[in-house]
């Protein structure tokens, strides 16, 4: 999956389920994800409109986000 600003976060979650807990491992203000409100949210949020509220670049989140990725994949193998 390309993760990029415009990356919807309902995607990202369709594709990795795991993920919004181990979001929260980045910072804790990816907590909202997982709520109740944020599931809500999630369905127009980006990868851009996530980074911005928790105060990161975008460069940094995606960054982030392909560490969590590969470390859970590699853990699967």
């Amino acid at each position: 999956m390309d993760l990029n600003e415009n990356t919807r976060l309902s995607d990202i979650i369709a594709e990795y389920p795991w993920l919004p807990e181990a979001l929260q491992t980045i910072d804790s203000r990816f907590r909202i994800i997982s709520s109740p409100l944020g599931k809500l949210l999630i369905r127009t949020a980006t990868l851009g409109d996530a980074s911005k509220r928790a105060g990161y670049p975008v460069d940094t989140v995606v960054s982030e986000l392909q560490k969590l990725i590969a470390a859970h994949e590699e853990a699967g193998s």
